[in-house]
């Protein structure tokens, strides 16, 4: 079983269900995991409920949005692979920081703790200024991997980075062997 993790960054939801279906298709099975603010936040991009709906539809699941239904993830339900793509420069600093406060984050510590891997699909306005460091150290931790990243509007957002979504499956297949 994988964990596909999604936090707040909203314009890049559809890209994540993008890739829930392309792994779905190659046949792994998927636990779907949210933020709480995923969970109950109504954006331009969508109602709350709506993506929660069409998230468990797709894996068969109920999603996992809360700590204490995240931190069997670990001992109780061991996962082969934990995504988090998009994962928002607010969870990549609670991560580079051991904080843990969300679902994502309980599921990320399970996850290490156990010593399995942890994929991590980046889209932060923030990357190349505050979360810089954040990055920094979590390139070199054990076990985590990040998605291929480029900016996506240099322009306007000089400071920004959104992960290659189209690349997760084959990293997934070359991360597990399968």
């Amino acid at each position: 079983m994988i964990g596909y993790a999604i936090c707040g960054s909203f314009c890049t939801h559809a890209r994540a269900l993008e890739s829930v279906r392309a792994l779905l298709a190659r046949g792994y099975e998927l636990q779907p995991i949210v933020s709480e603010i995923v969970y109950r936040t109504d954006t331009r991009f969508g109602r709350a409920a709506d993506f929660v709906e069409e998230l468990e539809g797709l894996c068969g699941r109920r999603v996992i949005c809360t700590i204490a239904a995240a931190e069997p993830l670990g001992p109780k339900t061991p996962l082969s692979l934990l995504i988090i793509a998009p994962c928002t420069g607010n969870t990549l600093a609670k991560m580079a920081n051991g904080i843990t406060d969300t679902a994502v984050t309980m599921a990320a510590k399970a996850q290490l703790r156990a010593d399995r891997p942890v994929l991590l699909g980046l889209a932060s306005n923030d990357a190349l200024s505050a979360n810089l460091q954040n990055i920094a150290a979590l390139h070199t931790r054990k076990h985590v991997t990040f998605v291929p990243m480029a900016m996506d509007d240099s322009a306007a957002k000089p400071y920004s980075l959104v992960c290659d979504f189209q690349a997760i499956p084959d990293l997934v297949q070359q991360i597990l062997g399968r």
